[in-house]
């Protein structure tokens, strides 16, 4: 018989395209999709049951359906207007991850977990290391925010492997996810006509292209290929890193550099009018960035993704269409200006 996939969130935008892609693996025989609010989009052959991961019910639906995988893709950071606004999110996070963990510890039938985490785990201080792996200890705990429900999230997790040692694991820790569809709080920052950033900061970010999240929870889901090995934890990032006023410029949006504590309180103002949720987490990763090591993504894990961080911050550019600056005529002026600073440079020497 094939594999019974469940998958949590599945009304997302990720979520749905995740489901419809692995109903295609041949050893694939049912998939369920779960989620508390019907899904916005088509789900394909999948069977969606409408459940609440926060509540017990959810044992039911994997006894019922005799699951055998489980793909939570639940544990996100939100967005602005998403129903029952952030202290929902923050239970879904939680207390949703705890119920369906019981759940499977319970199940006979549940063989692999696979769970979508965040580098956003590693925090972000000035104290930080210029790159993360997957051993890294944060020097500061986060503590508020998706970063600290991620940092649980992962805590239980691990308590689970230890009480189930039968059942495959796999956390899988995504920079940034980018691309067409993308619905986080940083492509609504991306999106503003007017990019406020930290004086004196040009933070180092990377990215992943929402294809390549759905490739790689597929290669997560499914039995390890030879020489490779899909339990554990895995930092999953496109190549290479971009610099903030990099990306401004390729979106040809202004960017405003503020003072640390006007951008806090512009961040306030916007989230009380609902405009994007620029949390403090946004804002610490706008002032300090994150990079990560993807070594074990490789070598271990066996995934090479197709987009590197330019190419997916480049594909998700051209869905969001021009600002206010053609990002053409933004590179040529600053391609001017550095051409006259290495002339000056010249002259003084």
């Amino acid at each position: 018989m094939g594999k019974v996939v469940l998958v949590t969130g599945a009304a997302r935008q990720l979520g749905g395209r995740f489901v419809r892609r692995v109903q295609r693996d041949p050893e694939v025989e049912r998939v369920i999709a779960v989620d508390a609010v019907p899904p916005p989009h088509r789900l394909g052959s999948a069977e969606f049951v409408h459940a609440d991961i926060r509540r017990s019910s959810i044992a039911r639906v994997l006894a019922e359906h005799a699951v055998d995988t489980v793909v939570h893709l639940a544990v996100t950071g939100g967005a602005p207007g998403t129903p029952g606004g952030r202290s929902a999110v923050k239970e879904t996070n939680v207390i949703g991850t705890m119920q369906l963990l019981g759940a499977c510890q319970k199940s006979p039938t549940v063989r692999r977990l696979v769970v979508k985490s965040s580098t956003s785990v590693y925090g972000g201080t000035a104290r930080d290391p210029a790159v993360f792996t997957e051993t890294t200890q944060p020097k500061s705990l986060p503590s508020a925010g998706f970063a600290k429900e991620a940092a649980e999230v992962e805590g239980y997790v691990r308590g689970f492997a230890r009480r189930r040692p039968d059942v495959a694991v796999c956390v899988l820790r995504f920079a940034n996810i980018l691309g067409p569809f993308a619905d986080s709080a940083l492509a609504e920052y991306f999106s503003m006509p007017v990019m406020p950033t930290v004086l004196g900061y040009d933070p180092r970010l990377q990215f992943v292209h929402e294809d390549d999240v759905v490739d790689v929870l597929r290669l997560a889901a499914g039995e390890p290929r030879r020489g490779t090995l899909n339990s554990g934890t895995f930092n999953i990032a496109g190549d290479g890193v971009l610099l903030l006023s990099q990306c401004a410029r390729r979106l040809g949006r202004p960017a405003v550099p503020l003072l640390l504590p006007a951008v806090t309180w512009v961040g306030q103002a916007l989230r009380a009018v609902g405009a994007t949720d620029f949390s403090p987490e946004q804002i610490r990763l706008l002032t300090h960035g994150r990079v990560v090591e993807t070594a074990q993504m490789r070598e271990v894990l066996g995934f090479r993704p197709r987009y590197t961080t330019a190419e997916a911050f480049a594909d998700f550019a051209r869905s969001r269409g021009n600002g206010l600056l053609p990002p053409e005529r933004v590179g040529r002026a600053v391609d001017r200006v550095a051409g006259l600073l290495k002339v000056d440079e010249g002259v003084e020497r």
